[in-house]
């Protein structure tokens, strides 16, 4: 039998983790949570399930994930968001696998997200593959945002889904979007991207068509919309973020704006 780490990096999810934690019951062998400073009853729900529960400031999600794979003791690791739970099918799946003999060093599931009210089906929110299942000593987090997983040969995959429980209102949509396109912009900046004016203009709107018609956003109503939408400002704010800066360094050296 393969014995199986879950992990989760938490902040503030209360009302989140109980529903992450229940669905890992039977499931895992061990739970680590590593939590970065929550004020709300994080820790409390977390050792009320048992779980191995550690403290470390965050720098960022690759290294928190990282991290809490380091602290586990088994090397095969499967990592859980905490707005994240398991559906049955993908539970099954996972029992299925911890009695098998792995093909893969990594594998990966499709991730079905709740918004506004419904499941979102297209958009390009679903299937949404996420490569959480894997061994510690063979993969590992990178990357600032949207931290990945980095390791030599293919996945293979699991049937069922993640459930994912993300945006509660569509201003909390907006708030994320600002946020994000703000450490994206200095991650492109510190790569050395200085051209940001054609993309602001041409990518926002290349976003919004692959959403909402090649990937059929249309089929979720208005929220396809919606997530179209702020896909398309999403992209449009990167690039407008990423001109402030360059602006900010051209000034600073003396150099006339063009």
């Amino acid at each position: 039998m393969n014995r199986l780490s879950a992990c989760l990096i938490t902040y503030n999810e209360e009302h989140n983790l109980p529903r992450a934690l229940t669905s890992l019951a039977g499931i895992a062998d061990e739970i680590v949570v590593v939590d970065s400073g929550s004020t709300d009853r994080t820790a409390e729900i977390a050792r009320a399930h048992g779980v191995s529960f550690f403290e470390r400031s965050f720098t960022n999600h690759a290294d928190q994930k990282n991290y809490a794979a380091w602290c586990a003791s088994n090397d095969w690791i499967f990592l859980l968001d905490a707005d994240e739970e398991m559906s049955t099918e993908l539970r099954n799946s996972l029992r299925e696998w911890k009695q098998s003999e792995p093909e893969f060093a990594v594998y990966q599931m499709a991730r079905l997200t709740w918004y506004l009210g419904a499941w979102i089906h297209h958009s390009r929110w679903y299937p949404d593959f996420q490569r959480r299942l894997y061994r510690r000593d063979q993969a590992s987090f990178s990357g600032m945002i949207h931290s990945a997983l980095r390791f030599e040969g293919k996945a293979g995959s699991l049937n069922g889904n993640l459930l994912h429980y993300t945006i509660r209102t569509f201003a909390e949509h907006q708030a994320k979007v600002e946020g994000y396109t703000t450490v994206m912009a200095q991650e492109l900046f510190s790569q050395g991207r200085r051209k940001w004016r054609a993309a602001m203009w041409l990518a926002a709107p290349w976003s919004w068509f692959q959403n909402y018609v090649l990937h059929l956003g249309f089929l979720d109503g208005h929220r396809g919309w919606l997530i179209s939408r702020m896909a398309a400002r999403g992209t449009w704010l990167k690039f407008k973020k990423l001109g402030r800066l360059v602006e900010t360094e051209r000034r600073a050296s003396g150099a006339r704006t063009p």
